[in-house]
């Protein structure tokens, strides 16, 4: 939730910050200050210690903190006179905010937000931890007694301060330096991976492991492309399973759409509310996966629900471009009351019959799963329509019926409740993975109005994030389309376009996308690829870097979103399979290499690595498919059944071909072939360096990609 306007009471400067975190601090009577060497420089100038918050719009206990905290008068005397107080919003600044993660890891043994450090002027942490209340309470020191201790700390054992600020910041660049080579690639390297995802799974809930339970994305894509591709079928019991329980649980939203962050419970009921773009891009894309390889109607019902979510929340429709997140909450007393139902409340809108079918459907009793208000339901399936209609006597085209119609109305109830804040933040690499879902799902599922919008955002991110001058900005607007200070992009921000701009290109034939993929992909070799010891750095190298950001990371977990190294390494390996350069491929394979010797221990959160290995290993599989007509459809149809990783399908009339529009790989062979004469449409198979001859017949195109 953010509070954004109390006029009576004074400004700091989070004032003028353009984040809707940092401006919802702006009437704390903290004098809060924006990360930057201006803040620092007071500290060294006034020799204090610097209070470091990070957090997020989104979260909770951030707000929880604010309040009983950081907007008590009483407390902000003695961090306005003893500290000097910086506040950072972890989705615009997720370079500071990933090591300072690092940092309070390694002092208290777990991270999260909001994040409270403490920090030596110049920057370096010296103590760290997450949530602290304003007095003692939760087994917890209160937040007074914290920063006295730490005050006094700075003035009278400096020499214990620094040495231990010394040991943190050696002990971030230690830990981020991932020195693993000595690994050789090979496919037990994903075999490994696919086994601990297997060997985690929980058969009767889905998902890895207990409570809470996480998505997990791209092992997800992992676990299917092992199921189609090579045809393991345990993977496939995993990989299935877990994304129908996640649809048929609480953590999807069954009213509006989408998925909520995680589940707090072990069965997907209970979720924490907020909605992250992140989270329904990449759980996006892997429901047109599954339903590419194993249609069952419940997917294709999530990827459309879940684009309509998106498209009516989080999305500028004008301009282009997908917002940040949604908030969980409306006020810091209710958890979900936006999301949530009580018997009563479904009652005042659904007719008899609607709410015996619904209430059945979706668990929705008079004790509900809430602990702040027990009498609030989570929407979830409690059992299949055909098993209900069973149960209560009746067909089931008509309980379907009945609930499509009770969803209706329970929408338009809701539509009536105050809406929980949307960020309208935009980040380029989240807009990226929106984008390639949108696109994925548009042509797997020909779903309405995703090909336009996906790339009209991606037309405003090249043209207001990117320059060939400057690089790519990490964010591209803020609120209402504001500009504010340039934030750099990060590796993430920049290999995800490159995969965005690949997507466009496969799906437009317009070769000014994949002209585009090469420009991104090329300053980001520039800026963050290591020659030296292999790999990428999160960020580019800066002399001027203040405290932790000096650490240079190498990012390899999938935390949520995809890691940066594989990511690249999988996207100079798509660009590779498309221009020849055999250096991009040398580079992702070094990439690769840096890190096979401790890959393996990551598990489930090396995903993004799993799927950039079999990129490496796997000869790319390019189908084309020459025409417009019903033929060429059918076979664009059958080229894009089954999901694979190292799978790209082309439909592309004969005349663009003719005129060579096309990468230099394809363009070499593509333009020699006989049939662009002809008026029928065809298909071709590439595999690896070589193509096969031309097919007409969906039978033909089937048995050539077997083969």
């Amino acid at each position: 939730m953010a509070e954004l306007e109390t006029p009576a009471k004074p400004l700091n400067a989070l004032a003028r910050a353009r984040s809707s975190y940092l401006r919802s601090a702006m009437h704390q009577p903290i004098h809060w200050q924006e990360w930057g060497p201006e803040a620092f420089a007071q500290a060294v100038r006034e020799d204090k210690p610097v209070l470091l918050d990070i957090g997020a719009v989104w979260c909770h206990w951030c707000h929880v903190m604010d309040r009983e905290s950081y907007e008590d008068a009483t407390l902000a005397p003695l961090i306005n006179d003893r500290f000097v107080a910086v506040k950072v919003d972890r989705d615009e600044r997720p370079d500071v905010d990933s090591r300072y993660q690092a940092a309070v890891q390694s002092i208290s043994g777990q991270g999260g937000w909001p994040l409270t450090a403490v920090l030596t002027p110049d920057g370096r942490p010296f103590f760290g931890g997450t949530y602290f209340p304003r007095h003692d309470r939760y087994g917890r020191p209160g937040i007074e007694r914290l920063l006295l201790t730490m005050a006094d700390a700075w003035q009278s054992r400096r020499d214990e301060v620094l040495e231990s600020a010394g040991s943190i910041l050696a002990a971030i660049e230690h830990g981020e330096a991932f020195a693993g080579r000595g690994g050789s690639l090979s496919e037990a390297i994903t075999d490994k991976l696919v086994h601990s995802a297997i060997t985690q799974f929980d058969p009767h809930h889905g998902g890895f492991g207990a409570q809470p339970k996480f998505p997990h994305p791209a092992a997800l894509d992992l676990l299917l492309d092992a199921a189609t591709r090579k045809g393991d079928a345990k993977a496939r019991e995993v990989a299935l399973v877990t994304l129908t329980k996640m649809a048929e649980g609480g953590i999807y939203d069954h009213v509006g759409g989408g998925f909520h962050r995680y589940s707090v419970d072990e069965r997907w009921v209970v979720p924490h509310f907020e909605k992250m773009l992140y989270d329904n891009a990449g759980l996006l894309a892997n429901y047109v996966h599954a339903w590419q390889s194993f249609p069952y109607p419940v997917f294709s019902t999530v990827v459309r629900e879940t684009v309509a979510w998106m498209d009516g929340w989080l999305s500028d429709r004008q301009n282009g471009g997908f917002y940040g997140s949604q908030d969980a909450d409306m006020t810091l007393d209710d958890d979900g009351d936006y999301f949530t139902w009580t018997r009563a409340e479904t009652a005042e809108v659904l007719s008899p019959d609607e709410l015996e079918v619904a209430a059945a459907y979706y668990d929705i009793g008079e004790m509900g799963d809430m602990h702040h208000n027990p009498a609030k339901n989570v929407l979830h399936v409690k059992r299949p329509i055909e098993t209900l209609a069973k149960d209560l006597n009746r067909e089931p085209a008509e309980v379907t019926s009945l609930l499509g119609a009770a969803r209706a109305k329970l929408a338009v109830a809701r539509a009536a409740r105050p809406t929980p804040y949307v960020d309208r933040a935009m980040y380029t690499g989240w807009n990226a993975m929106a984008i390639s879902a949108y696109l994925q799902a548009s042509s797997a599922l020909q779903v309405a109005g995703t090909r336009d919008f996906a790339t009209k955002t991606l037309d405003r991110v090249l043209r207001e994030a990117w320059s060939e001058q400057d690089g790519l900005a990490h964010v591209v607007a803020y609120a209402e389309g504001e500009r504010g200070p340039r934030v750099p992009g990060v590796l993430d921000d920049y290999a995800l376009l490159v995969h965005a701009c690949l997507d466009a290109w496969e799906r437009t034939v317009e070769l000014r996308y994949f002209q585009a993929a090469e420009l991104v992909a090329a300053r980001m070799q520039r800026d963050f690829y290591d020659a030296t010891g292999g790999g990428f750095f999160d960020t580019a190298a800066d002399p001027k870097a203040i405290g932790a950001l000096s650490a240079r990371r190498k990012p390899l977990q999938d935390t949520p979103t995809p890691a940066g190294n594989p990511t690249a390494a999988s996207a100079l390996l798509r660009l590779e399979a498309l221009n020849g350069d055999a250096k991009l491929r040398e580079v992702a394979e070094d990439t690769l290499e840096a890190f096979a010797g401790v890959v393996e221990h990551f598990g489930i959160y090396a995903g993004s690595y799993g799927l950039a290995l079999e990129r490496l290993l796997t000869p790319p599989q390019q189908i084309v498919i020459v025409g417009q007509d019903d033929l060429a459809d059918a076979l664009e149809s059958a080229a894009r059944s089954g999901y694979a990783v190292n799978k790209t399908v082309l439909q592309a009339p004969a005349a663009v071909l003719r005129d060579g529009a096309l990468p230099p790989a394809l363009r070499a062979t593509l333009t020699q072939l006989p049939q662009l004469k002809e008026e029928a449409s065809f298909a071709v198979v590439c595999q690896g360096t070589s193509c096969l001859p031309p097919v007409r017949t969906v039978a033909e195109l089937q048995a050539a990609m077997a083969g």
